[in-house]
């Protein structure tokens, strides 16, 4: 990944967690209700274990709601009880109290137990909607044409696989159960609350505006800030990734103080904004408990006079209370939830975009067979660009016969690897056709197309396993003595006998355990061990030494032997040797023959050849 795609990656904001903070910026998706109707669809194979989600919801939340009733009708027993006792009676019936009190930690833990079901159920759908989602990803990944990476950066699709995919599941985890939980506690609240006293009730109400409005002017204040503070923080983010990335170069110019002046100016703007925003968003939870509280007082005094009048229980009282504030919580929670959901349609957007993609389509259902290939490769008028209004390789012909060994060679641009793009079909041709064996390269499925190819290019791929793992990679059924006889063969065995555990050495994820020339030898080894039909080798000597580059060109040389081979090369004293050398320059094959044969000719190839012995000299 490159400095701009990590930046990308970086200064994203990650899914997760409990969701925006008041006046934060929210992400939607352009298309809310289109994306929401996918995501249905796509949910619908759960709709059973959405129902029992729906229905141990809504028994949690009822139970939940009936308990203060049951606690204010144990203080009016206390209180009567205490009232009775000054009046000379029995005082408090214990044994009703118990009853009630025994009753009311039945329907606790009742309302606990099938919440606990609940939320098993709900994260099972979550974590099983990620699963599918990745695995799907993944899947999809393998079948989009090369030309789809040209446009999207890495860093844009590890974001789809992991925030946006964590997105979706800590929203559909956390809004699911908030969202009829909220509803239900609402509308039972509210019923209750009515039950108690109606007066209670529209004076308790007259709060839930008030705070409303509140929020509303804090949230658009901050609202501003809270953006500027997550602009900055990338940018802050991306400078210091840049400059610890390029720290060598920045000692090297002494642009330290040039670097901290820039960071600190940035810095300072994200110090302010998250100042304001941060301080903001604080002032709105004191502002909300005051006018709260000024509603709890005003309750107080209405139901202090109701209970004088002999309208209500001194234990309603108490109960009211408990109501206002389970009534206030999920209004909030609402507001919450309808933010996950804009960031939950937000995420599935990308990745429904992403899985809706075109992809390589067969272009024949019965595919030749690639068992008897030989390896004669035929370009025919072959224009191609990687824009179509943008060619970039003319009218390229070249006939090579099965074990030829072909060099291309060219200044850089000259087309040299997007010819062997087209020729394993990572992209196709414009105009003309490329043939092997005489049979246009589109015949074939296009996994088997690429089975006949070995490839070893300038920057090597290894990935965190053994060593003996890596160079298997290319033939996973091969046995330890036909990976070792590829190793000979490459010259690397030597050198892996020298490791502590030989074979069996970890490479880690960046292989930076060995050197940059070791990387390419087990790169080759792999290749080798493939035993192709056709091989390609993209500058592959470029990241060793002189004394290993002729053991390589060595091992080469067996490996290419009866083999049709393309070398793709910028040291020309590699390919001296080469059957035809295809000399490329912007796009056009100007010149082709031997060594030798190019050198007489005095042209384009002489220079380049001259170019480098002079300079070399």
């Amino acid at each position: 990944m490159n400095k701009t795609e990590q930046k990308q990656s970086n200064t994203r904001p990650r899914g997760g967690g409990h969701g925006p903070g008041p006046g934060m910026p929210v992400e939607k998706a352009k298309d809310f209700k289109g994306t929401m109707k996918k995501l249905m669809t796509y949910l619908a194979n759960y709709k059973w274990a959405f129902i029992l989600v729906f229905i141990f919801a809504i028994g949690s939340t009822i139970f939940s709601i009936i308990g203060p009733t049951i606690l204010g009708d144990a203080i009016t027993e206390i209180v009567n009880g205490l009232i009775d006792k000054i009046k000379g009676g029995d005082g408090i019936d214990f044994a009703q109290l118990g009853k009630i009190l025994l009753f009311l930690i039945f329907l606790y833990s009742l309302s606990a137990l099938f919440s606990f079901i609940q939320g098993i159920i709900t994260t099972e759908i979550a974590q099983k909607v990620s699963y599918k989602f990745r695995n799907s990803i993944l899947e999809k990944i393998h079948k989009m044409p090369m030309n789809f990476f040209d446009k999207m950066s890495y860093g844009e699709i590890l974001s789809r696989v992991t925030n946006d995919v964590d997105t979706l599941n800590n929203s559909l985890n956390q809004s699911l159960s908030q969202l009829i939980t909220s509803v239900v506690t609402i509308i039972g609240v509210l019923i209750m609350m009515l039950r108690i006293s109606l007066p209670m009730t529209l004076f308790a109400l007259l709060v839930v505006p008030i705070s409303g409005a509140i929020m509303g002017i804090v949230v658009k204040k901050s609202q501003k800030h809270f953006q500027k503070q997550q602009e900055y923080l990338g940018h802050v983010n991306g400078l210091v990734e840049e400059v610890y990335g390029g720290h060598n170069v920045v000692k090297v110019f002494n642009k330290e103080d040039d670097v901290t002046k820039e960071f600190d100016e940035t810095n300072n703007v994200l110090y302010e904004s998250a100042w304001r925003s941060q301080f903001l968003s604080g002032v709105m939870h004191p502002l909300m408990q005051f006018v709260g509280n000024i509603g709890y007082v005003g309750v107080a005094i209405i139901g202090g006079y109701l209970t004088v009048r002999g309208r209500i229980e001194i234990g309603q009282i108490q109960s009211f209370f408990q109501y206002i504030r389970n009534f206030t919580q999920p209004i909030a929670q609402l507001a919450q939830v309808a933010n996950m959901f804009q960031s939950m349609a937000a995420a599935s957007e990308r990745v429904f975009e992403f899985m809706e993609a075109d992809e390589e389509i067969a272009d024949t259902d019965t595919p030749l067979s690639t068992e008897n290939i030989k390896g004669n490769v035929e370009f025919k008028n072959v224009s191609f660009g990687y824009d179509s209004d943008k060619i970039i390789i003319n009218n390229f012909n070249a006939n090579i016969l099965d074990g030829q060994k072909v060099a291309i060679v060219g200044p850089t641009g000259a087309g040299k690897t997007t010819i062997v793009k087209l020729l394993m079909r990572f992209y196709d041709v414009n105009n003309g056709e490329i043939l092997v064996d005489g049979h246009n390269i589109k015949e074939f499925d296009r996994n088997d197309l690429r089975s006949m190819f070995g490839m070893v290019l300038q920057d090597t791929w290894l990935f965190s396993g053994s060593i003996m793992d890596n160079i298997r990679y290319s033939k996973l059924e091969a046995t330890d003595e036909e990976v070792i006889k590829a190793a000979k063969a490459a010259h690397v065995h030597n050198f892996v006998n020298t490791l502590p555990d030989g074979y069996d050495m970890v490479l880690n994820e960046e292989s930076d355990n060995i050197s940059q020339g070791q990387k390419q030898l087990l790169t080759i080894a792999r290749a080798i061990l493939a035993n192709p039909k056709i091989l390609i080798l993209d500058e592959a000597t470029s990241s060793v030494d002189t004394r290993t580059e002729i053991l390589i060109q060595k091992a080469m040389d067996n490996l290419m032997k009866g083999r049709t081979s393309f070398v793709i090369a910028h040291r020309l004293s590699t390919i001296r040797d080469a059957d035809i050398i295809l000399v490329m320059n912007e796009g056009d094959i100007i010149e082709q023959g031997s060594h030798e044969e190019l050198l007489a000719k005095g042209g384009f190839y002489e220079q380049l050849y001259n170019s480098q012995f002079d300079h070399s000299s």
